[in-house]
């Protein structure tokens, strides 16, 4: 008997420490929830372009890349997914918030480019052009930030349409017809066309 009971009493034991190895892995088993490093350079100033968050267009453009129907080479739900389950070990969850928030939209596009290193996320920049990376992008962010868009002068995530500033290399906007909202039109450069006005006749009446 006390052999017995020793042995219910390591294999409870083993139970207990296997429960306490996957708790320890976070949400999803993809580790702690920490946020990622730092994009590079080259991808530090990338920002999604102006309206694309509130666009149901582009979303549903990025939806039929992610689940491989506008290119067969590129099928992000096979391991994401298709809803923003995992069906693949180490699939980064789209659903898991608090983790999500954590990236940048800078963040998020270099490793859709890039890949991710010592994992099994491939680089996507030689399938996808810089369109489509953001546009599937834009459909990946519904599963657990629905409704937000970063915020370039926050450095964080806020509900669509109340972002404090425009993307830094962002499509830029149509022109005002006068600056709005105090904001200072723009100088022209010299002998061009002022702001909100006809262009200045070069010193001289000389045209060219």
């Amino acid at each position: 008997m006390k052999r017995m009971d020793w042995m219910k009493a390591a294999f409870f034991v083993g139970v207990a420490g296997v429960g306490l190895t996957i708790a320890g892995c976070g949400e999803g088993g993809e580790g702690p929830i920490v946020a990622p490093p730092p994009p590079p350079a080259e991808y530090a100033d990338k920002h999604m372009p102006a309206g694309w968050w509130a666009d149901e267009k582009i979303i549903e453009e990025g939806r039929q890349i992610f689940i491989g129907a506008k290119n067969i080479d590129v099928n992000c739900a096979s391991c994401h997914g298709k809803d923003g389950k995992p069906v693949k070990a180490g699939a980064r969850d789209f659903r898991v918030t608090e983790r999500m928030k954590l990236y940048s939209d800078s963040v998020w596009f270099w490793r859709i480019s890039e890949g991710v290193p010592n994992t099994k996320m491939k680089p996507w920049k030689s399938k996808l052009p810089e369109e489509d990376r953001w546009k599937v992008m834009a459909y990946e962010r519904t599963f657990g930030l629905k409704g937000q868009e970063w915020d370039v002068a926050k450095n964080a995530w806020v509900p669509v349409g109340s972002a404090a500033s425009a993307a830094a290399g962002a499509a830029p906007a149509a022109p005002a017809e006068g600056a709005k909202d105090g904001a200072t039109a723009p100088a022209a450069p010299a002998g061009g066309t002022p702001a909100g006005g006809a262009p200045k006749a070069p010193a001289g009446g000389s045209k060219k």
